[in-house]
C-alpha cells in the first residue's frame, strides 16, 4: 500500500524571510547527508531569530515510490542545469529539490549556495553545518 504523495507547492525567493537576504545565515543538518533522499535542516541568521525549516531533496528517487511526479522532476533539472535550485514547498517544509537520489557534502554545499543567489546575496554569506 502506497502511502499519498507529499504536497508540493512552488515558492518564490522573494516570499522568503527578508534576513536570508540582510544577515549571515546558517543552514544546519539534522541528519546526516548520507542518510539518503531527504536531508532535514533549518536556516538560521545570525540575528537569533526563529529558524526557518529547510531541507533538501533528491528529486529522482523513485524507490519505493517516485518523491516527485515527472513534471516537478523536469523543473529541478532545467532549474539545476541553469545554474539555481528549485525552491518548493514540500510536505509544509521549504525545501530544495536537486537532481538526484541521494547527497554528498558537495551536492548539499552547492544547493546552498544556489539558495544563496537565490535570494541575492554571495554564497560566501550562508555558512552550511552538515552531519556525517
Amino acid at each position: 500500500m502506497s502511502l499519498p504523495p507529499p504536497r508540493v507547492e512552488p515558492v518564490d525567493a522573494f516570499d522568503l524571510p527578508e534576513w536570508l537576504g540582510t544577515a549571515d545565515v546558517t543552514w544546519t543538518a539534522t541528519a546526516s547527508v548520507h542518510g539518503g533522499h531527504l536531508v532535514p535542516g533549518e536556516l538560521s541568521g545570525d540575528d537569533g531569530g526563529t529558524p526557518l525549516p529547510c531541507d533538501l531533496l533528491g528529486a529522482d528517487q523513485a524507490f519505493p515510490q517516485p518523491v516527485l511526479d515527472d513534471e516537478w522532476r523536469r523543473r529541478v533539472h532545467q532549474a539545476w542545469t541553469h545554474g539555481q535550485v528549485l525552491l518548493v514547498e514540500y510536505d509544509d517544509r521549504l525545501t530544495l529539490a536537486v537532481p538526484g537520489t541521494t547527497f554528498t557534502a558537495d551536492r548539499a554545499l552547492e544547493a546552498i549556495g544556489r539558495l544563496a543567489k537565490a535570494v541575492g546575496v554571495k554564497p560566501g554569506r550562508f555558512v552550511a553545518a552538515l552531519r556525517l
